[in-house]
């Protein structure tokens, strides 16, 4: 893995930088083969004594993304690593038993977890299921329209179609209260 370690509001020492990469470093561990990824870290203080750590590691198949706030920074990052290992764990599982069901040779995931923390994982997994549908035309606008819309139906994402590029993207309303973009990418 290689590490890009930001700071905003906040000096990156060479001790908080090497105590990051180690920590997420041992995520390496749930993975057969080494991980060739780039991991973003972004470190973040405030000016009422909060601490935030934003981590994004984007792979092939997969992209792990965890965030945590805490007065301490070195707490913070050991909530996130724990956070990510959950979501390695719970997504392990589900990738391995569909590899083994089609009878895939090698799992993307390492099996040196023990028995019963998978048997653990899968008593915590619910069965995913969607309980409402909605079906409704996409109409042609611009994202400004689509912030107007979401706004006006109080829902934290709106689905359209680009006006300029005729594609479905999706704005949606972030933690900070600004908003974002999902566009596809082709």
């Amino acid at each position: 893995m290689r590490y890009n370690v930001r700071g905003e509001n906040i000096e990156i020492t060479p001790a908080l930088r090497e105590y990051a990469e180690k920590k997420i470093g041992k995520l390496e561990k749930y993975f057969e083969d080494s991980v060739d990824a780039n991991v973003n870290v972004n470190l973040k203080y405030y000016n009422d004594q909060e601490s935030k750590i934003e981590v994004t590691i984007p792979m092939t198949d997969l992209v792990l993304r965890a965030e945590e706030h805490n007065e301490d920074m070195y707490a913070a990052i050991d909530l996130v690593v724990n956070k990510l290992e959950r979501q390695i764990r719970k997504h392990k599982t589900k990738v391995n038993r569909k590899l083994r069901e089609q009878g895939a040779p090698k799992f993307v995931f390492s099996n040196s977890q023990s028995e019963e923390e998978s048997a653990a994982v899968l008593d915590l997994e619910e069965p995913q299921e969607v309980v409402r549908t909605k079906r409704f035309n996409l109409k042609p606008m611009d994202s400004e329209e689509a912030i107007l819309q979401m706004d006006m139906l109080g829902h934290n994402f709106f689905v359209y179609t680009d006006s300029k590029t005729n594609k479905t993207n999706v704005v949606y309303k972030r933690k900070d209260g600004k908003y974002g973009l999902i566009e596809p990418y082709v």
